[in-house]
């Protein structure tokens, strides 16, 4: 009997990247690859990269000199390969810049993996980032009982790829190719499968997701709408979200859908990227500072205890003083339970990197740490307004202390419970009783009568995983 190899992936990036490494991994498990978190221990290392800003390309490189060292150092015979959206743009420069590398497939080939690996341990450098006319989807493995619930009970369904918005500071339409939506028959049939695995929660992802226009059972052309009100009927799916969301894509029936749909969570990341209409024209967002606030107000009218996140890059080329505070505006009358906000950073190839009024990096600096304040403030006053509301968080993994559990809210909010009536998988109804800086802590139901100080026995800081 030979000893199973041993395969460590690294994700970097967006949720497609996490799935990504999934199906790779579910891929190679029929080669004889068991996962391992020590990449020291590792027959093959896949770092599965993100390409949307330069230092996350840059992370990249430095992790492929720490494993050029480690092999060097235990004179291994480890291989290396790299996958995603920088493997894409960057297949070979990164053959040139890391020789360490033996492959770079494209995530639209990794439904090729083994043959990839078949040619690269024949000692060829090996570089795939075609575009390949079959549908990768048709080609991978399902993940395996133990798989799925090694991963717990919440999972990304992949149900659109690519982006046909071609922004112009974003490389996605180039790494990740025009938008294509799988059909609806194949992801009921992957969601189902997942559900009789354990999973409890799905959430739906794709570049532009809520673009989605699979081709239905019917042979018409369904909706993101229409395909979460058939997912609702899955029988044991407790739970639906959605990401990464377009402004432009928000239709009335998606709207409805909050409305309607129990399991459908009531928080949603929809990017604005600016407040001004200016920077948002040259970005080519195709909506305006008008029409987005519009929608909100159409989201919070359907679902009352909506939240929202968002992302925002200051600093975009020709940015003024009075675009900035544009930005800070609009942060302010939305009120944000979560967002991520980031400097500029040119992307090679993209319109915007050969923009001539670039923003002086020391400003860039500045109106980050001015947005992100507000946007930190904005996040602990909603978290402070959770205290003492009751919510059904799902339970997904043990916390630091012995008896301690970790759910997450409708919200995405990381609940900690003591010593919980119920297991990992599991539903449970708690009451807020505690705000931390990076997680709340609750208590069930039941028990909710009792005071905060006798139920956590320790800080809530120090519980936090």
């Amino acid at each position: 009997m030979h000893e199973p190899r041993k395969l460590y992936v690294k994700s970097f990036g967006c949720q497609m990247n996490v799935y990504d490494s999934h199906r790779m991994a579910d891929t190679l498990a029929r080669e004889g690859f068991v996962e391992t978190q020590d990449p020291a221990e590792a027959d093959l290392v896949i770092l599965n990269t993100c390409h949307i800003r330069e230092k996350a390309a840059e992370k990249v490189y430095s992790e492929l000199g720490r494993l050029r060292k480690q092999k060097q150092e235990a004179g291994s015979d480890t291989m290396i390969a790299v996958a995603g959206c920088v493997a894409q743009a960057e297949g070979a420069e990164i053959m040139r810049r890391a020789p360490v590398v033996d492959l770079v497939v494209g995530p639209q080939s990794y439904h090729r993996l083994p043959e990839l690996l078949a040619d690269a341990r024949a000692g060829k450098r090996v570089v795939d980032t075609d575009f390949p006319v079959e549908d990768k989807f048709d080609h991978l493995p399902a993940p395996t009982r133990a798989a799925t619930r090694s991963r717990g009970p919440a999972a990304f369904v992949t149900v659109q790829e690519g982006c046909d918005k071609f922004c112009t500071f974003c490389v996605v339409p180039y790494t990740r190719g025009a938008e294509l939506s799988r059909p609806v028959g194949k992801i009921l049939d992957e969601a189902a499968r997942l559900v009789d695995q354990g999973v409890r929660e799905i959430t739906l992802i794709g570049q532009n997701v809520n673009a989605f226009h699979g081709e239905g059972p019917d042979g018409t052309v369904w909706s993101l709408a229409l395909l979460m009100e058939r997912m609702a009927g899955i029988e044991g799916l407790a739970r639906l979200r959605y990401t990464t969301s377009h402004p432009r894509d928000m239709d009335d029936d998606l709207i409805a859908a909050h409305r309607d749909l129990p399991q459908l969570m009531p928080y949603l990341h929809l990017p604005v990227q600016s407040g001004s209409d200016r920077i948002l024209a040259a970005m080519n967002r195709k909506h305006g500072r008008e029409d987005y606030l519009v929608l909100i107000e159409k989201m919070r009218a359907a679902r009352p205890d909506m939240a929202l996140s968002s992302d925002f890059i200051v600093g975009f080329p020709g940015e003024t003083e009075t675009d900035f505070a544009d930005t800070l505006d609009l942060a302010r009358r939305v009120g944000f339970a979560s967002a991520y906000s980031f400097k500029y950073s040119p992307r090679p190839g993209t319109p915007a990197a050969d923009h001539e009024a670039q923003v002086p990096e020391a400003a860039k600096a500045e109106r980050l740490a001015e947005l992100q304040h507000l946007l930190e403030a904005s996040k602990a006053a909603f978290d402070a307004s959770c205290r003492g509301k009751t919510f059904e968080i799902l339970l997904e993994k043990p916390g630091r202390q012995p008896g301690q559990l970790i759910g997450r809210s409708p919200y995405l909010q990381s609940v900690v419970v003591n010593d919980p009536p119920a297991h990992v998988g599991e539903l449970l109804t708690v009451t807020i009783t505690d705000v931390g800086p990076n997680s709340l802590a609750g208590v069930p139901v039941g028990e909710a009568g009792t005071s905060p100080s006798s139920v956590l026995s320790r800080p809530l800081a120090a519980m936090e995983a």
